[in-house]
């Protein structure tokens, strides 16, 4: 049995991809032959902060987190990006440099489309514009969630709220029951302490919401999951 190559998971990754449906053969052929794959170990930075925005962000296989680092070293993770996701439109769209760095979580696959060839698709395809403009109304949406989430609810709100995001549909519709994310990252990206992640994992855990398991997490319940990050603990 032949393996499967990154480049054989490159070409599915943009074949599932929903706006992918929506161009022509000549612009599928260009997509694919411009767009890149890219593998990384656990921990490597992906695109740095301060870096031109030269390409859109695809995660093929794997999981990438979003973070800033202070000069002081003080860090802030802001969201994870699970596979099937893609990342840093933005930034792609206004030519900035990138604000932030994406680092993998976990041994990843990553694709990279270069800034012109996603450009030209806005310009010639406008489904692809339209698929863009509901993908970055729905990261806004996320966005303003999380920040209610941090200033209103508990803490146990927040780490729901942390796993129930990535599994936004919009955002992430690759995402599968088991997330290979620890409870670390669960704590970063959530902006509690591990100890904090780890107590409020188990309370759900103990719920049957989640399952627990090494450098895992599973979940069984996901509408109590989402009833959880809303600030309803009964």
């Amino acid at each position: 049995m032949l393996a499967v190559t990154p480049a054989d998971k490159l070409r599915r990754f943009l074949e599932a991809s929903a706006w992918m449906q929506s161009l022509t053969p000549e612009q599928a052929e260009r997509v694919q032959r411009d767009t890149l794959a890219r593998s990384f170990d656990t921990g490597a930075m992906v695109c740095a902060r301060g870096a031109p925005s030269a390409h859109w962000i695809g995660v093929v296989e794997g999981m990438l987190k979003v973070e800033t680092v202070t000069a002081g070293g003080k860090s802030a993770s802001f969201i994870g990006v699970p596979s099937g996701a893609w990342v840093g439109e933005g930034s792609v769209i206004k030519g900035e440099l990138r604000p932030y760095d994406i680092v993998a979580i976990r041994d990843s696959i990553v694709a990279y489309m270069p800034r012109a060839t996603f450009l030209w698709l806005m310009q010639e395809n406008h489904h692809f514009s339209r698929w863009l403009i509901d993908q970055l109304n729905a990261r806004l949406g996320h966005f303003i969630a999380m920040v209610q989430s941090l200033r209103l609810n508990d803490t146990n709100a927040q780490v729901a709220y942390c796993l129930a995001s990535l599994f936004n549909q919009d955002l992430y519709p690759g995402s599968r029951s088991q997330l290979a994310i620890s409870q670390e990252e669960i704590g970063r990206l959530s902006g509690v302490s591990r100890q904090i992640a780890n107590r409020a994992l188990h309370e759900m855990q103990d719920k049957g919401i989640v399952r627990i398991g090494y450098g895992s997490i599973e979940v069984l319940d996901l509408p109590a999951l989402q009833a959880i990050a809303a600030g309803n603990n009964e």
